[in-house]
C-alpha cells in the first residue's frame, strides 16, 4: 500500500464520526427538546447553517461515492450512501475513503 497511514487514519476518523454522532443520536432520544427533528435542523440561524452545510457536504460525498465506488469496482458501494442515513455522513464517507484506499492497493497489486 503506497499509503497505509491514509487508510488508518481515514478508519479513525470513521470511528470518531461514528461514536460522536451515535452519542448525540441517542442524547436527542433520551431527551427530546420538543421540536421534530426536521424542524430542530433550521431552529436558528447558526444552526440552520451547519444544516446547509452538512446538506451539501453529504450530496457530494454521495456522488463521490457512487462515481468513484463504480469506477473502481468497489462492491455494495451504494450502501455506503444508504447507511449514512441511518447512521451519519461523518462515519459512512471515512469509512468510504478507507475502503477506497484498500481498493486502490488491490488494483496496485494486481497491475505488478
Amino acid at each position: 500500500m503506497k499509503n497505509p497511514a491514509a487508510f488508518w487514519v481515514y478508519l479513525s476518523v470513521a470511528a470518531v464520526g461514528l461514536a460522536g454522532t451515535a452519542w448525540f443520536n441517542v442524547r436527542s432520544v433520551l431527551e427530546p427538546s420538543g421540536d421534530s427533528f426536521l424542524a430542530a435542523w433550521f431552529a436558528n440561524p447558526s444552526v440552520s447553517s451547519l444544516s446547509w452545510d452538512l446538506l451539501a457536504t453529504a450530496s457530494a460525498a454521495s456522488i463521490f461515492i457512487v462515481l468513484e465506488g463504480r469506477r473502481l469496482g468497489i462492491r455494495l458501494y451504494w450502501l455506503y450512501v444508504l447507511a449514512s442515513f441511518v447512521t451519519a455522513v461523518g462515519f459512512t464517507f471515512p469509512l468510504f475513503l478507507a475502503m477506497r484506499e484498500r481498493r486502490l492497493h488491490a488494483i496496485e497489486q494486481e497491475a505488478t
